[in-house]
Order: structure tokens, then sequence, then C-alpha cells
């Protein structure tokens, strides 16, 4: 019962938006032929029948994996909806102005004219096409987005100096890439034109922070032999991010769960990271040291799973002179982190995604995920502790990237 009330609340919804936008088409088209004008609107409401289709099939289908097609037909009725709001905002305007008029000519004019004069009062064309422009700009930034923009990996450059950093780490290159979700791709060509990019940075050392995969880890397989062409100097280590605990999809059985989670595990020594739960290893070079901390996911948000250990990750580096820690949710940095841990010199986090949508030029940086987390993208400080938040190199949800592009982020160390 409750599911029905969704899909019936959700396309009534969606019926008066598209209704409401519909009167912009109308005025906008009124000059044009009965029959171009017919095939607007059979195109118009074709689409709407489509999104009531694609409505249901999210609703039926809730709680198993998606697969491609089904994440590209719903983010296509997402960014169609997206753009009607725009469209509407405008619409609003002009309804605005259409019921200031009638409330003057009921006032001034007496209301026994109000009715002949009401039917005077007309749509603004100008304000109406004003309107369809206004939702063709997210329209076209959206897919592009999808077309383009998820695919269009950059590199960032990060030089972070520190007092206390070994010298023989002076120079050194760490590479980090997060937020994979190999689920999301079609096929494996994008992520072997990211590997060939990572390759040419010839990192010293490689982190990735999480999400390897969506829900489940057979999403990884057919890109295992491609992230097995990705090479360091001294390694690769890998961590757990809330998408890998399969906690978004429905199991048989808890052992199943489990077993999935132990499967992703091997997957990761199969591709040739060493995947860090709660534990440390030391990195060595010219006889002194660095500690690798990493954890499990470890979220102040009730609604992400908490796993991570830091207190057993943190145990047996106390004497060590330089830690990163590696934690897939940028939120365990106020939340533990900066306040219990003030010898952890950097934290390498992912997660945000920088929602995939956003502003990021110029130095304007503006996504709405900065409502949700303080730190959610670049570079963050609090004394002489560091935090960087990585914006993934994959994508969810919606399967593309508007401003915030994947991202592989190479920090250089110095000896300040």
């Amino acid at each position: 019962m409750q599911r029905f009330l969704f899909i019936a609340t959700a396309i009534l919804l969606v019926f008066v938006v598209d209704w409401y936008v519909f009167q912009a088409i109308r005025t906008v088209t009124q000059h044009a032929s009965i029959r171009t004008q017919k095939i607007i609107y059979i195109i118009y409401w074709a689409l709407f029948l489509i999104t009531s289709g694609t409505i249901l099939l999210f609703s039926l289908t809730r709680g198993t994996p998606p697969t491609p097609f089904r994440t590209y037909l719903v983010s296509t009725v997402f960014i169609l909806f997206a753009s009607k709001l725009a469209v509407i905002l405008f619409l609003l305007v002009d309804d605005a102005m259409r019921l200031l008029k009638f409330i003057v000519f009921y006032l001034f004019k007496g209301p026994e004219t109000t009715t002949s004069e009401v039917d005077k009062i007309t749509r603004s064309e100008f304000l109406n096409k004003l309107a369809l422009i206004a939702g063709a700009i997210p329209l076209t930034a959206f897919i592009y987005g999808m077309v383009r923009g998820a695919y269009q990996y950059q590199v960032k450059r990060v030089t972070l100096r520190f007092p206390n950093l070994p010298s023989a780490f002076s120079g050194y290159k760490i590479l980090q890439i997060s937020d994979l979700h190999t689920g999301s791709f079609n096929s494996t060509h994008p992520l072997e034109k990211a590997v060939a990019l990572i390759n040419k940075q010839n990192a010293d050392l490689i982190f990735f922070t999480g999400d390897l995969v969506n829900n489940v880890a057979t999403e990884v397989v057919p890109h295992i032999p491609t992230l097995q062409k990705i090479k360091s100097k001294d390694g690769i280590f890998s961590i757990f991010g809330n998408h890998d605990y399969g906690d978004y999809v429905s199991w048989e059985s808890r052992e199943a769960k489990s077993q999935n989670l132990q499967t992703l595990a091997k997957h990761h020594a199969e591709i040739g990271w060493r995947l860090l739960l709660n534990e440390n290893v030391a990195i060595r070079k010219d006889g002194q040291h660095i500690s690798v901390l990493g954890v499990e996911n470890w979220s102040t948000r009730m609604n992400f799973p908490r796993y991570g250990n830091l207190a057993k990750a943190y145990t047996g580096t106390e004497q060590s002179p330089f830690k990163v820690l590696l934690s897939h949710d940028p939120s365990h940095w106020d939340g533990e982190v900066n306040q219990k841990y003030p010898d952890i010199d950097l934290m390498l986090a992912g997660h945000t995604h920088g929602m995939q949508f956003g502003i990021n030029v110029s130095g304007i940086k503006w996504s709405p995920v900065q409502y949700v987390y303080k730190q959610w993208a670049g570079l963050y400080k609090q004394g002489m502790q560091h935090l960087y938040v990585n914006t993934g190199l994959g994508f969810l949800g919606y399967p593309g990237r508007v401003g915030f592009l994947p991202e592989i982020t190479v920090f250089e160390l110095q000896k300040a």
C-alpha cells in the first residue's frame, strides 16, 4: 500500500509540474503551424509517460543492484524534472504579474469589469521564452556532464610542507584516487584512460580511499585487469568506503552479505592493493619511515555505517615521526581525528564526490553538498594537521559530472 501511494504521489507531482510547464510551451508555440504544435505536444507528453514508467520501474526494483540502463534512465528523468523546475521559477514570476494585474483591475475598475479585463491578461511570451531558456541551461549542462564530464579526468597537484617530515621523504610523491564506483561504468575504456594518466604521474606511493563498488563485489570483476596495471614504487594501499559493505541492497542472509565483503577484500588483493582494515603499515626509505593508517568507514552521520576503529589502527604508531590517515568519510576529521589524534599529520578522504555538480572555476567553489559536509572538496588545515577531500574518480546515481570533474590528486611532501 505504501509503495502504491509513493508511486501515485510521485506521478501526480510530475503531472502537475509537466502541466504547468506545458502552458509555457503552448504560449511559445502559439504562432507555429498546427502540425508543428502537434508534434511538439506529442513528444512532450510522451516524455511524461516515459517518466511515469521510470518511476514505476524504480519503485518495483528498489533494493536490487541498479543496472547501467536503469541508472541512465532514472538520471535522464531527473535531469528533465530539474530543468522543468528551473522553468517554473520564471513562470511563477509571470503568474505573479498576472495576479497583480487582476488585483489592480478588481480594486480600481470594479468587479463588474473584472471578467472582461481578465480575459485580456495573457501570458507574457517573452517571459515564457525566457523560462524555457532557463530550463535549457541545466538540461544542457547535465547532458554535457554525462557525455563528457564523467570522463574528463583531471590531475590536481598539491604541495604540502611539514616540519616533522623525515628528510628522506622530502620530495616524496603520493597519489590519491577515490570513489571509483566501478559498477557505474558501461565499459572498461574510461578506466583504462584514467589508469594511463595515473601511471604517467610516476608516484612513489598510491592510496585508494574507498568505494570501489556501488553495492556488490562482482561489479569490479570486469575492471580488475585494468586496475592491475596501476603501478607505484612503494605500493598501493586501500580502504573500504560506505558503499563497499553492501548495506544498500537486500541480501538473502547475513552470510551472503558477509561473503560479498570477503570477496571484495580478495579482489583488492587480486588487483594488487594492500587493504587496510583498521591497521597501519610503515613505509621505509633510507633508514627512515612514515606510518600509513587505514580505517574502515567512520561517519558522524547516522545514515552511514561506522565500522572504523582508529584507536586500533593507531596502536603501534605512537612514536612514528609522521602519520598519514586514510579514512573515507571527511566527517571523521571533526568527529574524532583532530580532537583525539593531534599527531596525525595528514588525513585523506573522499565520499562527497563534490556532489558531481557545482561551480568550480577561478577559485570560486560551490556545491549543494557543502550544506551537508563542512569539509567536502580540496584542502583543509587546522593547526599543523591537514585534510584533503578528493572528489572522486567515478560517479554514482547521476552518471556524469558538472563542475567537479573526476579527480586524480598528486601530493608532493616537502620538509619545512
